[in-house]
């Protein structure tokens, strides 16, 4: 995955094939004496995802337009914004700009993730549909910075729902051409300096491999096969456009930074690694044609920075905001001005603009200033020993003012993916939830991303087994710590985090008092069944990963908890999007249904312009007001 922040490329090392969810809200039924409104939590901010203008001039931004996050621009030292897009059906997504006039973003359909990349001309206010066939899912492969002022490489899956092809598009005309006609098994594309496609990766669903060309009018040759297991991801053409910046693990159980050779894919030489953690992220700066920084995960995000100019970038605003994780946003073309945010776990962050030049940090603005710090809570670092003898890391955070209580009514939060992690940063339901008086434990569960090959192999095929004993092997802890009251614990996730709530309350009935599942599988054979089509080339790998529905049938039926409805005690609130096209409305539905069979209470929300989580405003303060009521209920009666 390449982001692009103008001239900076930031690419993140892994692929989720669910996803995790951290937004919502609705009007609480019940509130604690002097806490913070429900909608101060969950209501948009007053602006995010900032991004600078090529020229420096203007800053595009997301704000609120009557309830939905559309695209705004001023000028750059000016807090004059006017709306570019005035949708009122679903919230849009900032891409960046693509020249002086022009900014990029993308949306979709109530949820449905057929995403569409649209332009927004500045100066004529002219907004165009780069992607306009219905059923088209598009995303950006490269924004040829440096190549063309009036075009971009877009992945558009308009010609095979199953396979993506890349088309050249005019961002001021629509104009589409097709540069390359997928052969059916590529899934990314590296570009060089010069715009030309030189590396393709494919896979049968266990195996990638890499080809190589020269050129656009040359034949791709295949290069290097992999299997899915080991990680050699090609990141970006160094400034040679000879060798190529690669993250690896096959030489060490942990990704590391790499010089690779595309021709062969022999390793050069190794750029950067750490002994503990996987390098997560690589920065490059294809305006400057260098190597940035590489960025890991301990408990909180630590960045390697190479580069001697952005050294001096990141220590001059470090030491004018210390204390604070802070990361650039966007530039302009020179890399002279940026766009800077700065958070921490008891703040949503703040955004700066910076002058390298003069050395400049000048407040932007507060996205949230109705969230005072001194009122969040902190989120801790834990760390806890599996039954069978992994070390499982993750955070807890206790209600502001009962850092040192026991026996407080515990929300167990485990993470969506579920190949990823959870990290440290402002989350605003775990505040929430903490405000309320709950005490939160994540935890990053074997197969968690970010602690190397080995713990993530080891979650293979452990859906509800191995998986979800780290899960109640947390818990169990928090209770011998004496955090955790027994009789006072609720399990609550979204996607793979909703599939280990239904887990935890079929396979451990007596642990918890409740359950909260958010677009959560509950059936491990219809969920491969209606995977969306784009998914296909990754079925085997899903197979290998979650299990195979003929040849693991015994196992996934033991592991589906639709199956073992029966075994459930506890009463279950459910939430679900009518348009998700990753976990069916199918999944809850089965479960539902069981469970009111078997005379379960069973609350259970569905909402039909959602899909893989609540979006809307709206339709988060519906949910979290009434999960509040729910666990309150509960666990807090």
């Amino acid at each position: 995955m390449i982001r692009n922040f103008n001239s900076i490329v930031r690419v993140a090392a892994m692929v989720t094939i669910l996803l995790v969810l951290n937004s919502g809200c609705t009007n609480p039924t019940k509130t604690t004496q002097g806490s913070i409104p429900l909608k101060s939590f969950f209501k948009n901010p007053i602006a995010s995802q900032f991004r600078l203008s090529p020229d420096g001039k203007n800053i595009a931004a997301v704000r609120p337009y009557k309830n939905r996050m559309n695209v705004f621009v001023t000028g750059y030292g000016q807090d004059n914004w006017k709306p570019l897009t005035k949708y009122t059906d679903r919230s849009v997504s900032l891409i960046g700009w693509k020249n002086k006039d022009v900014v990029l973003f993308s949306k979709d359909n109530g949820g449905n993730e057929n995403f569409h990349i649209f332009s927004a001309n500045f100066t004529t206010g002219v907004i165009k549909d780069l992607t306009p066939d219905l059923e088209e899912k598009a995303n950006i492969v490269d924004m040829l910075e440096n190549v063309s002022e009036t075009s971009v490489l877009v992945a558009s899956n308009k010609r095979l729902k199953t396979v993506f092809d890349i088309y050249q598009i005019d961002v001021y005309t629509g104009e589409a051409k097709i540069i390359l006609e997928n052969p059916g098994q590529h899934t990314s594309w590296v570009v060089d300096h010069n715009g030309v496609i030189r590396i393709a990766v494919e896979t049968d669903g266990v195996n990638k491999t890499y080809l190589y060309r020269n050129s656009n009018d040359k034949v791709f040759t295949k290069v290097k096969t992999y299997n899915f297991k080991e990680t050699m991801e090609p990141i970006v053409f160094d400034k040679d456009n000879k060798t190529l910046f690669a993250l690896s693990n096959l030489d060490s159980d942990k990704a590391g930074v790499y010089k690779v050779n595309p021709e062969n894919f022999k390793i050069l030489s190794k750029v950067y690694s750490n002994s503990n953690y996987d390098i997560a992220t690589v920065y490059y700066s294809k305006q400057k044609q260098e190597l940035i920084a590489a960025e890991y995960e301990d408990w909180k995000s630590r960045k390697e920075v190479f580069s001697p100019y952005y050294k001096a970038v990141f220590q001059d605003i470090e030491a004018k905001l210390p204390d604070q994780e802070i990361s650039l946003t966007s530039s302009n073309k020179d890399e002279t001005l940026f766009t800077v945010f700065a958070g921490s776990d008891r703040s949503r962050g703040v955004y700066y603009t910076y002058d390298s030049q003069a050395k400049n940090l000048k407040l932007l603005l507060n996205p949230s200033p109705w969230l005072k710090e001194e009122q969040m809570a902190q989120m801790k670092p834990i760390k806890y020993q599996s039954r069978d003898g992994l070390t499982i890391e993750g955070y807890l955070t206790l209600p502001p003012g009962k850092e040192t209580a026991k026996g407080l009514p515990l929300v167990v939060n485990p993470h969506g993916g579920p190949w990823y992690r959870d990290r440290w940063g402002y989350n605003p339901e775990v505040q929430f939830l903490a405000n309320r008086g709950f005490a939160v434990l994540q935890m990053n569960f074997r197969g968690s991303t970010g602690y190397g090959k080995k713990f993530w192999m080891a979650s293979f095929k452990q859906w509800g087994q191995t998986m979800q004993n780290d899960i109640t092997d947390g818990v169990k802890w928090a209770i011998e710590q004496g955090i955790a009251k027994a009789d006072k614990i609720c399990i609550y996730g979204a996607s793979y985090g909703g599939y280990a709530t239904l887990a935890g309350m079929t396979y451990t009935p007596d642990l918890y008092k409740c359950g909260v599942d958010y677009v959560g599988v509950s059936n491990l054979f219809t969920f491969q069944e209606t995977i969306p089509a784009y998914w296909e080339p990754y079925r085997k790998m899903i197979q290998e990963m979650v299990g195979h529905p003929d040849k693991d049938k015994t196992m996934l039926k033991q592991f589906s908890p639709v199956f073992h409805a029966d075994k459930i005690k506890a009463p279950l609130f459910v939430a679900q999007g009518a348009n998700d096209p990753r976990v069916k409305k199918a999944e809850s539905d089965q479960i539902v249904k069981a469970l009111k069979a078997k005379g379960i209470d069973v609350p259970y929300m569905v909402k039909d312009n959602e899909g893989h989580g609540f979006h809307n405003e709206e339709n988060r303060f519906d949910f979290y007001g009434q999960m509040e009521a729910f666990l309150n209920k509960h666990i807090n009666n």
